[in-house]
């Protein structure tokens, strides 16, 4: 594989994982809204096997080499951190934050 190809590929492999992420995020944020409380087991496990999912993809891409265990544990670490706010925000919002 070319150099120009296998950059092409690992700047595409990062690109899908961050939009795999994004719509974790968007999932969540939809469920808050109009399903159901962070509380409610519903709530956990779809976040849990979305997050589960996306660390299986992030485990392949690191073993294929496409990105760093650095680069993948940011992007969980991105999601993970986005996700807290997003709860923060919808508990104040519904008058249980602190």
């Amino acid at each position: 594989m070319s150099t120009d190809m296998a950059t092409h590929t690992k700047e595409k492999a990062l690109a899908l994982l961050k939009q795999d992420a994004e719509k974790i995020l968007k999932l969540i944020s939809v469920q808050m809204d109009h399903l159901t409380m962070p509380q409610c087991p519903l709530y956990e496990e779809v976040l849990d096997t979305q997050m589960f999912g996306l660390s299986r993809e992030i485990d392949f891409a690191i073993r294929l080499g496409l990105i760093s265990e650095e680069t993948g544990k940011q992007i969980l670490s991105e999601l993970e951190q986005r996700l807290a706010q997003l709860h923060e925000a919808y508990e104040q919002q519904n008058g249980k934050g602190s």
